[in-house]
């Protein structure tokens, strides 16, 4: 009769690998406790972590106009201001540099990928740092996400303070 044993040390690293793939859960920014999706990874079946491009240390993404608070009749004229960088368009891979994404009443995206394009995750592509929107009556949050040539957040990243405003 002929016994087969399994290594414990073959299967290891498999059941380390499920056991992180299993962890659910959201994680903060501790500067902002914005909250963020947790990254994943391919081997959890998860899309793959881009490299990131870095950025200045002292650098920031703000907005000149609106202020928080404001209750503003529509459209919504926005200017965006950023220091310690400069603004490039899309594709333009210059260093220290970037361009501007709002976040419309939603959190920040994973940012380790580049920023999804939809109504809640406008562009700026092409380099602008105003622009004019149109957004329901009622209380809305903005914040401002600066992306890299490839529209991936910077390391670290360059996010602005989330702003609410009220439009009548």
């Amino acid at each position: 009769m002929t016994r087969s044993y399994v290594s414990w040390w073959a299967i290891l690293p498999s059941l380390l690998l499920l056991a992180a793939c299993a962890q659910e859960g959201t994680e903060t920014t501790p500067a902002t406790d914005a909250p963020q999706a947790k990254p994943m990874g391919p081997a959890c079946g998860g899309p793959a972590i881009m490299s990131r491009t870095p950025s200045p240390m002292g650098a920031q993404v703000f907005f000149i106009t609106p202020a928080d608070g404001d209750v503003l009749s529509g459209p919504v004229n926005l200017e965006f201001g950023l220091s310690g960088m400069e603004v490039a368009p899309a594709g333009d891979d210059r260093p220290d540099s970037g361009h501007h994404h709002i976040i419309i009443d939603s959190v920040l995206p994973l940012l380790s990928l580049p920023v999804p394009k939809d109504d809640n995750h406008v562009h700026f592509g092409d380099g602008r740092t105003k622009t004019e929107l149109t957004l329901a009556p009622g209380e809305h949050t903005l914040q401002l996400l600066l992306g890299d040539y490839l529209h991936i957040p910077h390391d670290p990243p360059l996010f602005s303070e989330q702003i609410r405003i009220t439009v009548e």
